[in-house]
């Protein structure tokens, strides 16, 4: 069976508004990182939204799914006492959620000592690859199926059409995954100027274990000299028509897919989004049962 999964972002309004959505859906993901705060010893502990959303699953009985973004899959050289904690970490929340997976996106974040917010591409060599697999292998001394996002990069290190076969590469291990982020696809060939299908196409759908839809905006021209308005992976609205065909193909070439989950961002949720939400919610699951 595929579960139809949802998001759970840490904010109150957010929380407030999409709960009833929570009735559509098997699963719920959450973002281990955003439920933690620094101990003021050097170590990592739960924040209030931890306990809440404890709380919040002990309640409606779903499974959850760990999505993460600052793990830093593909360092050279991470800093080892971030790591420990952070698996530290990882191996406590695990304990307590029980994570059907964990993935993390691709790339790395944390870059000679500085932290990133969002991921930088990786070049498409064989360190890069043994560093991704020694990642894999760490996160799933704890979590047994582990993943990867395939990432939006705004500037690439090659040519992006070469990024799947270099994607199959990292994940060489068994039960390591594939999160197929439909959006970020679709998002990277507008920007980079190729059909998503040529994509979607080379990766290695065997090993997709999620896929995510989810909505984005495009850049202020002001923000580049050039005027270029670009593409942007912001959570921030509905899914794209364009999204969902690409869905409605993807989908049933999937095997092994174990979930689709439909994603928001925080801050972007307000009484009048509640509505489109249920109906993508319906949407998703029709999909599913069609596939």
């Amino acid at each position: 069976m595929t579960l139809l999964a949802f998001t759970l972002q840490p904010e109150e309004r957010y929380l407030e508004l999409t709960a009833p959505l929570h009735d559509l859906v098997d699963a719920l993901e959450v973002c281990p990182e955003t439920l933690w705060r620094s101990d003021g010893a050097g170590g990592l502990a739960p924040n209030g939204f931890h306990r809440r959303f404890v709380e919040e699953f002990a309640r409606n009985g779903k499974r959850c799914i760990a999505h993460g973004v600052g793990f830093s899959l593909g360092s050279a050289r991470p800093d080892p006492d971030r790591r420990r904690r952070w698996l530290d970490r990882i191996r406590a929340d695990h304990a307590t959620f029980d994570f059907l997976w964990y993935t993390d996106h691709f790339g790395a974040t944390e870059i000679d000592g500085r932290m990133l917010v969002l991921p930088l591409p990786l070049p498409y060599i064989d360190a890069a690859v043994e560093r991704v697999d020694a990642s894999l292998a760490a996160l799933q001394a704890i979590v047994p199926d582990v993943g990867f996002e395939n990432s939006v990069f705004y500037a690439h290190p090659g040519d992006p059409l070469d990024e799947p076969a270099f994607l199959a590469r990292c994940l060489r291990r068994p039960r390591t995954h594939l999160l197929l982020d439909l959006h970020n696809v679709w998002t990277t060939a507008l920007n980079a100027g190729f059909d998503p299908r040529r994509y979607v196409d080379r990766l290695p759908l065997e090993r997709v274990v999620e896929i995510h839809l989810s909505g984005g905006a495009y850049s202020d021209p002001a923000w580049l000299p050039s005027k270029r308005v670009m593409r942007l992976d912001s959570h921030d609205h509905e899914v794209p028509e364009d999204v969902w065909r690409l869905a409605e193909e993807v989908v049933p070439r999937c095997p092994a897919l174990r979930a689709l989950t439909l994603e928001r961002m925080e801050g972007t949720v307000d009484d009048e989004h509640v509505p489109a939400l249920r109906e993508e919610l319906r949407r998703a699951r029709a999909l599913l049962e069609r596939s």
